[in-house]
């Protein structure tokens, strides 16, 4: 058992930390993309806003794991990069952020992103909780800049803007939102004010219930501008990637996860919906989530990437990013279960979690960096490295054992 005790996950942690550190800090400015293969640095000089962000707050949660003095040598890197380079306006935070940058910080794309910007959250929350100077300013700034750019009537975030902040076209995504949701419960957790509880509550109520009562409980993930599903969006492009048709089984366990979360710090239950299985309890909701992520989608060797209504599969490339998601959110799981009483669920969300693990190493480069995914099944394809500028720097594994760490389940 030794391998899933908690203190074996903070080790993955940092160990996956470790990797990064020092060769993804790029001296010029901001974090390089590593490969898999050889672990070199991406040659080149473009940064990505959500792998900025997503590198700070894998080294913060580091940090707030304990680790050693160069978690928060490398957060701090990381936000003064945020700051010098990425922000659009060095003295008007709610002008927002640049989304893709060159090391000097000229702009590349200035695209004011939702999802990118709901990891701005997240980059100044976990750096807040992990005690860096300046950075609850920042997150409190953040809040105020969603909640007057992004926010609209429903409480969940409008899509992409240009610098002007007219949105780029009639959409609004899952995606973003969901990680949003992450955002505010992370803000929640650095500073307990239950303002941002309420606002992850109030996404996660959106599009896990109320959304999903016209879905039978799963989670569609592109919606038209008033919040109508658009189940053709994207149709005629299978391997979009970023907004892929279909559903997608890595998301439905991400959600169980965040749903967890929700009940973990006893957010308002949400509506119940005779529709949609689970509802009118978080820590329910978040199981029927997860069982429908497996069911959709669990392939014994990762989860398919995206599928039809009933299961068909639309694109079975697995993504490393679906198997860590799996692992937090069994994980969290097997936590609730065990405050509430429940030792078989707790076993049998342990079991999962340890199934998951023991996948891992089929997505770790010979460098001990994570590849982006693995080909269908049967295909015999090699794995696929990410593409530069790239937007995972194994922030998914990274929040995984976190995540397993933290729940504290053997």
């Amino acid at each position: 058992m030794a391998r899933y005790d908690p203190y074996s996950f903070r080790g993955r942690l940092l160990a996956t930390l470790r990797l990064q550190f020092p060769d993804a800090l790029d001296p010029a400015g901001g974090f390089r993309l590593l490969d898999p293969e050889r672990g070199e640095p991406d040659a080149g000089d473009r940064r990505h806003l959500v792998a900025t962000c997503r590198s700070i707050a894998n080294f913060a949660a580091g940090a707030v794991a304990g680790g050693p003095d160069w978690c928060i040598e490398a957060t701090e890197h990381g936000i003064a990069f945020l700051e010098s380079a990425h922000r659009a306006d060095a003295t008007d935070r709610s002008e927002g952020y640049r989304l893709v940058v060159e090391s000097d910080g000229s702009p590349v794309d200035r695209t004011r992103s939702a999802y990118g910007h709901a990891f701005v959250l997240l980059a100044y929350a976990r750096a807040t909780a992990a005690g860096v100077d300046g950075a609850a300013r920042g997150l409190d700034a953040t809040v105020d800049l969603l909640d007057a750019r992004f926010r609209d009537g429903t409480g969940c975030l409008r899509s992409d803007c240009g610098p002007d902040w007219v949105e780029r076209e009639a959409y609004r995504g899952q995606n973003a939102n969901m990680h949003a949701c992450e955002a505010f419960l992370a803000a929640y957790e650095a500073t307990g004010e239950n303002a941002h509880l309420d606002r992850a509550r109030r996404i996660a109520e959106r599009l896990t219930v109320e959304l999903a009562a016209e879905t039978d409980g799963l989670l569609w993930e592109h919606y038209g501008a008033d919040w109508t599903h658009d189940f053709g969006y994207n149709a005629d492009e299978p391997r979009h990637r970023f907004r892929p048709p279909g559903y997608q089984p890595g998301h439905h366990v991400e959600w169980a996860k965040l749903c967890a979360l929700l009940d973990r710090y006893d957010a308002t239950a949400p509506a119940e919906r005779e529709s949609v299985p689970g509802s009118g309890d978080w820590y329910d909701r978040a199981v029927a989530l997860f069982d429908a992520g497996v069911d959709l989608g669990w392939t014994d060797g990762g989860f398919a990437y995206t599928v039809e209504r009933d299961g068909r599969v639309i694109v079975g490339d697995r993504y490393g990013w679906a198997l860590a998601e799996g692992i937090g959110a069994a994980a969290a799981l097997a936590e609730r279960a065990t405050r509430r009483g429940d030792g078989e669920a707790a076993g049998r969300f342990r079991e999962w979690r340890e199934r998951f693990v023991d996948r891992a190493d089929a997505y770790r480069g010979p460098a001990g960096l994570w590849y982006e995914k693995r080909p269908l099944a049967g295909t015999g394809g090699d794995p696929v490295p990410p593409e530069p500028p790239g937007v995972e720097p194994d922030y998914h594994p990274a929040s995984a054992y976190f995540e397993s760490w933290r729940s504290g389940v053997r």
